[in-house]
């Protein structure tokens, strides 16, 4: 698999866990205004861990939806912060060598 194929493919997934996760807030935001049953905060802090921070803040901020809600916003912070010293991480050479190197070793 080619490193353009990868950065295709992660792309792809990064736009639709971002939708997915935009798409969970906002139904649990119905579901919250309608007395139904929530999507449990694990499962939003879940989606943000796996890749869907921009659509869970987005979300947040736009719904205003858990804005205030503790420890769900600091946790989401966190998770925000984990990923951009991960993709400040791959400034430096060495760590892109090594992403690069398990990516090839993928196939």
């Amino acid at each position: 698999m080619s490193i353009q194929s990868v950065f295709y493919l992660l792309g792809i997934y990064l736009c639709l866990i971002n939708l997915a996760t935009l798409a969970a807030f906002a139904w649990d935001k119905h579901c919250a205004r309608n007395g139904m049953w929530r999507v449990p905060e694990r499962t939003l802090l879940g989606m943000a861990l796996v890749g869907g921070t921009i659509g869970a803040v987005v979300a947040q901020h736009s719904l205003r939806h858990k804005t205030r809600k503790e420890p769900f916003r600091t946790q989401l912070y966190l998770i925000a912060g984990l990923h951009i010293v991960a993709l400040g991480a791959l400034a430096f050479p060495a760590v892109q060598d090594a992403a690069l190197s398990i990516v090839q070793s993928m196939g």
